[in-house]
């Protein structure tokens, strides 16, 4: 892969989100996934996110997942975690929204707290 090829993908419009499968493909995508990799592991997250997403590097999408948990922003964890089609980390995420949307649509009403202490306990006995 020639040079030309990398610099043109340095651009941040360069990398959009596309439902289909990644039009890189071959040592292109080998190239762009190390690329991805170095920007990664020298802090470049969103650099590296772009990446990843274009090419579709399951293990990338995850690990930045990874990193914005750890930073406390599961959605954007959740959806890095979706398109890396990680479903064992996203389970728990999804689980947490699932029980805040409960707890919002139910704020108002009177909710008796053993029955709302028993559905956190059980989704906690899951996530073990």
């Amino acid at each position: 892969m020639n040079k030309k090829l990398l610099e043109k993908f340095d651009d941040q419009n360069a990398f959009i989100k596309v439902s289909k499968p990644s039009p890189v493909v071959g040592q292109d995508k080998v190239m762009l996934n190390r690329k991805a990799n170095q920007k990664f592991n020298e802090g470049d997250i969103e650099g590296a996110k772009r990446i990843f997403i274009t090419t579709g590097y399951s293990d990338g999408l995850s690990r930045t997942g990874d990193y914005y948990k750890s930073k406390d922003m599961p959605l954007e964890a959740l959806k890095m975690y979706w398109m890396a089609h990680d479903r064992n980390k996203a389970q728990p995420l999804i689980e947490k929204l699932a029980y805040l949307l409960q707890d919002i649509i139910h704020e108002n009403e009177d909710i008796p707290e053993e029955e709302a202490s028993s559905f956190q306990e059980e989704q906690e006995v899951k996530n073990e």
